[in-house]
């Protein structure tokens, strides 16, 4: 896997944007000022439109690594030159502040030297409205202001300002600590070392507090708290929304086509995200993103949408800028996602069962959540209104519509959570209505069981499998002891397992041809299904060897191709990070591994 391709870069943020930092030191993704608005640094979907903010070293022989400091969402990328070298340190401000959290739109960045004395030059060079323009440049006394209509960007710093005006030159050496703070918006007046150290020790104790909170298997626990601390920056923290990915367009596989905008909310997938949160013990997070559900929910009168802006829009009409020159070439790029128009019925079931622990976990106090029968009747009527459709599926397939196993498989799923919470209620009315419900919806499902084979197909026309239905053992419709369990992981295994345990989702032809790159969340589903039905040695063995598709720092990919072991698409992906933390926790139960509770 030496030639495979990776994403070199690692991620800061605040939950309240994310950046990217290459291994070169650029900022080659940053969209301020929040996850869904334009790209102010941009170079990976475009190297001449998409602006720059790095620091580059004149020397010979250069050579750079990355890391974070432990525990903690703080970036060390150190560059290493024949003669010379330098660290970087990137972070935004975190911590907490007049008794609410401070997260600013603020990057902070710290340069200092390692050996020698390393001539360098920073170059910054923000864009404005997705690579259309440039930023106007003035010079202050200590700062260096940039100007675009309404959009303000000051970066503040004590490298001398004549060097960022230098465009042929500007080099200067560096023998000391140098501080750059960008800002957005409000301008920056505070005393800029005192301001960046400080600010750097108290966002460095913030992330050790939250980790050391967490409940983390002892199980990979590295793994796992990187993975929990990617989840944690994809929440957009004042609505409590999580994204799928904060980057758009990073192709499945090149040239496919397959290049999405995943800087949404997808409802549809928020009971995996919230069983994460809920194994580690981030009540706050999960219960955030649970009230961002219930006014989605609440809000939309008519059909639930799979996904939504992370301020509650609906309208997320997907264009192409077709002016970008796309991540290595790979156009289209999108903004915007076409499948907030899909038909996926699974997200009413999806929606039920999120929330179902703020209805009947203790620990969530009931005089919180009086509208329990108001809102157990909406989400049934829906179910019921929508349980006799065809629909999209969880792939969201644009021109092809079948009856679903995941999509009955979740409404059966919603279905059974609304009877547990009416049973606790004493709601008579609506358990007869959801236990009518939960058999409809698994008369759909057998009628995609295929005898023979002894397995379910996606759905009740033809016979092609998918990985989604291995969610059947998971979610406990199959029995995970039984021979039909067994079985129907056996064939679907055999047709879409991948090498060193990659799993594709489907094989068959979809809108865009067949896939060419696994997904590596259907990989730690298979994980999860391999340790449910007893097979814990090869669920062990499977989920070490998807550690290795990870790049340097432990982030991973949406896809990964099965020849060479490259990343593809979005990156990071929350979605793999959260199939990672819910197959180790699957783990470590059935090993009776104890699970480190911090208070």
């Amino acid at each position: 896997m030496d030639k495979r391709h990776i994403y070199n870069s690692g991620i800061i943020g605040n939950c309240n944007y994310i950046a990217h930092v290459h291994k070169s030191t650029n900022i080659n993704w940053l969209c301020w000022p929040t996850f869904e608005d334009s790209f102010v640094f941009g170079c990976l979907l475009d190297t001449e439109k998409g602006g720059e903010f790095n620091i580059r070293l004149n020397d010979t022989e250069i050579n750079s690594e990355q890391y974070y400091l432990e525990n903690t969402n703080i970036l060390v990328t150190e560059v290493k030159g024949k003669n010379a070298g330098f660290r970087v340190i990137d972070f935004a401000p975190r911590f907490i502040q007049f008794e609410r959290y401070y997260k600013p739109l603020m990057l902070v960045r710290i340069v200092e030297p390692l050996y020698g004395t390393a001539n360098i030059k920073v170059n910054c060079k923000p864009k404005a409205n997705y690579g259309k323009h440039d930023y106007n440049k003035s010079r202050g006394s200590n700062h260096v202001q940039f100007d675009h209509n309404n959009e303000h960007l000051r970066l503040t710093t004590n490298i001398p300002i004549r060097h960022f005006f230098d465009d042929e030159d500007g080099k200067f050496l560096l023998s000391e600590k140098k501080y750059m703070i960008l800002t957005y918006g409000n301008s920056f007046d505070a005393p800029l070392q005192q301001t960046a150290e400080d600010f750097l020790q108290k966002t460095k104790l913030y992330w050790r507090r939250w980790t050391k909170k967490a409940n983390i298997p002892n199980f990979y626990q590295d793994h796992i708290i990187r993975s929990a601390l990617v989840l944690k920056l994809h929440q957009y923290e004042d609505t409590g929304a999580i994204i799928a990915s904060s980057t758009t367009s990073l192709p499945e596989s090149p040239g496919s086509g397959r290049n999405w905008d995943y800087r949404y909310s997808w409802v549809r997938d928020s009971f995996y995200v919230l069983t994460a949160l809920s194994h580690i013990g981030k009540f706050d997070e999960l219960e955030e993103f649970a009230n961002y559900i219930t006014s989605i929910t609440q809000s939309d009168s008519g059909r639930l949408q799979p996904l939504y802006g992370i301020l509650g829009r609906k309208v997320l009409t997907e264009t192409t800028l077709d002016y970008l020159e796309g991540y290595r070439g790979n156009k289209p790029v999108r903004i915007g996602n076409q499948a907030y128009e899909h038909i996926q019925n699974d997200v009413y079931g999806q929606a039920m069962i999120a929330l179902l622990p703020l209805y009947t976990d203790y620990r969530f106090p009931q005089d919180e959540r009086k509208d329990a029968k108001s809102w157990l009747k909406y989400i049934l009527e829906k179910i019921q209104m929508t349980i006799d459709e065809k629909d999209a599926g969880i792939w969201e397939f644009r021109n092809i519509a079948n009856h679903h196993a995941y999509s009955n498989l979740f409404q059966w799923a919603g279905a059974s959570a609304a009877l547990k919470i009416a049973q606790q209620n004493n709601y008579k009315d609506i358990e007869e209505q959801a236990k009518t419900l939960m058999e409809k919806a698994a008369a759909y499902i057998e009628k995609c069981y295929d005898p023979e084979k002894q397995v379910y197909r996606n759905s009740d026309e033809g016979s092609n499998l998918d990985a989604s239905t291995l969610q059947l053992i998971l979610m406990n419709y199959l029995v995970p002891s039984s021979e039909k369990a067994k079985k129907h992981l056996e064939v679907v295994e055999s047709e879409l397992k991948g090498k060193n345990g990659l799993f594709y989702r489907y094989l068959h032809k979809d809108d865009f041809g067949k896939p060419k790159t696994t997904f590596l969340v259907c990989a730690f589903w298979y994980v999860e299904a391999l340790a449910c039905v007893g097979r814990l040695d090869e669920a062990q063995e499977t989920f070490e060897q998807l550690l290795n598709y990870g790049n340097s720092l432990k982030l991973f990919s949406e896809d990964v191709n099965e020849d060479d072991g490259s990343q593809w698409g979005n990156f990071p992906q929350a979605y793999s990070h959260v199939g990672l933390m819910n197959a180790a926790y699957r783990i470590a139960i059935k090993l009776d591994r104890p699970i480190f509770i911090n208070k």
